[in-house]
């Protein structure tokens, strides 16, 4: 490594004998660990209350036009027909729509937006809840880590790993079920 960043000098930090941070840097360490697991978690409510049916108007999305913005982004419209029989909308779709696609889809309570609806819904809106949920999974470990704890941190670890996985499944998933 130093042949490529000769003028760098790599120094590995000191805590006073102790490997790690100091006490309070710990608590601000797990603070913030923990709203980067959680925050996804409750940012993804409302989508998971549309895509599972409780907000919003349930009927069927048929996609118009799909514009490229550029870098990869596109910005869909459609048309959303309430099952009610009400007025056919013109709102916004799914950036990864395709121009003709028809499907189930929950129109938001602001009637601009139409987003998928049951499982294919349910599944995208849980994928970056799902990144939060992995990495939250090996916090226990630490926090036994470093609280000295040394009964049970094996079970930690396989939890940790069970827990990671079951998220990386999840947003697997959805990724799947956003863009199929």
């Amino acid at each position: 490594m130093s042949e490529l960043l000769p003028d760098v000098q790599f120094v590995t930090p000191t805590s006073h004998g102790k490997g790690g941070p100091g006490p309070v840097g710990r608590i601000v360490l797990v603070l913030l660990w923990v709203a980067i697991g959680v925050l996804p978690l409750v940012f993804a409510v409302p989508d998971v209350e549309l895509a599972t049916g409780r907000t919003g108007t349930p009927g069927t999305l048929r996609v118009l036009s799909c514009e490229a913005l550029g870098k990869g982004r596109y910005d869909c419209k459609g048309t959303f027909s309430p099952d009610s029989g009400g007025a056919v909308v013109t709102v916004d779709a799914s950036p990864d729509s395709a121009v003709g696609k028809v499907l189930r889809a929950q129109l938001t309570p602001g009637g601009d937006r139409a987003v998928p609806a049951g499982t294919k819904g349910l599944l995208a809106a849980l994928a970056l809840p799902a990144v939060g949920l992995g990495g939250l999974g090996f916090l226990p470990y630490v926090l036994m880590y470093w609280g000295g704890v040394r009964r049970g941190r094996r079970l930690a670890v396989a939890g940790g790993v069970l827990v990671t996985a079951a998220g990386g499944v999840l947003v697997i998933a959805g990724m799947v079920a956003a863009y199929s």
